[in-house]
């Protein structure tokens, strides 16, 4: 795989990275905007139902399989929130429903359509903007109440870009929220699919498709069917977000219900999900 992906990031300045001639970011945007038009489960937008619950202060957020806990939120009513990287018609319009001013930043425009079309239908007030999760440049610092980030940390090589910039962008006192998959899911080999493990650990971590890629998911890559995953440490999801300056203040671990759930799951939680503060 190291033949035909590479990357290069600098801990100053936006990442940009190749798949071949193309950018890691522009594969998978491709990747995202494939799955999107497939009905993906995280590219499904909410019901009108579930927007009128909202209106009416009845509402969750998930970002994992499990729901954000109500005292993680707070009151959200007039808060200025940026969903990052966390399009596709599912948590910024219940947000925008609740009373929350929102704004989507995602690399995918068919994902950006999904919340536009959910905005449309429902008339709610969703701001909508394409870009790379690791270079909020275009935002003030200090302009955001709550960042919010659905699992999407996989698809950037360096993490801690992400960290700096979210903290950039709150307000003191304000609070970040994130979920992940658990990097040592990656150890597994992927044999069976892109989405489904086996119990074999195979993959020393941290993982990479940059160098670690299985020929099934080589072939993936190649044909943009996937997009590009980087495992991380648990010292760079955890510790960076405390080396960019955040407080954590919450912790949460799911495991996948679902019946067609990855065998890992019957060992060890799947996902995990961060609450942290800005200090004012």
């Amino acid at each position: 795989m190291a033949d035909i992906l590479s990357y290069q990031c600098s801990n100053l300045s936006p990442c940009w990275y190749h798949v071949g001639l193309m950018d890691v970011r522009e594969h998978n945007k491709k990747a995202w905007d494939r799955m999107a038009g497939e009905g993906c489960e995280w590219t499904i937008p909410v019901t009108p139902e579930v927007i009128a619950r909202a209106r009416k202060g009845e509402w969750t957020l998930s970002l994992i399989m499990k729901p954000v806990p109500g005292e993680w939120l707070g009151d959200i009513k007039g808060v200025r929130v940026l969903c990052l990287a966390a399009s596709g018609g599912q948590q910024a319009p219940i947000l925008a429903a609740a009373g929350a001013v929102v704004t989507v930043l995602d690399n995918s425009p068919a994902q950006l359509a999904r919340d536009r079309e959910v905005a449309e239908r429902d008339n709610l007030a969703i701001e909508t903007v394409e870009g790379d999760m690791a270079d909020l440049s275009r935002f003030a610092s200090a302009s955001f109440g709550l960042v919010v980030n659905a699992i999407s940390t996989h698809c950037v090589p360096d993490v801690r870009n992400v960290w700096r910039e979210c903290f950039r962008v709150l307000k003191p006192g304000g609070v970040f929220i994130m979920g992940f998959t658990n990097p040592h899911l990656y150890m597994f080999d992927d044999e069976l699919g892109p989405d489904y493990h086996t119990l074999k650990a195979v993959h020393k971590l941290p993982y990479s498709d940059v160098t670690d890629s299985s020929e099934e998911r080589k072939r993936l890559l190649e044909e943009k069917l996937i997009p590009v995953e980087f495992s991380h440490t648990m010292e760079e999801m955890v510790g960076g977000q405390m080396e960019a300056g955040f407080l954590l203040t919450g912790f949460v671990e799911s495991s996948d219900t679902r019946p067609e759930r990855e065998p890992v799951a019957d060992y060890m939680p799947l996902f995990f999900m961060t609450r942290a503060v800005k200090p004012a």
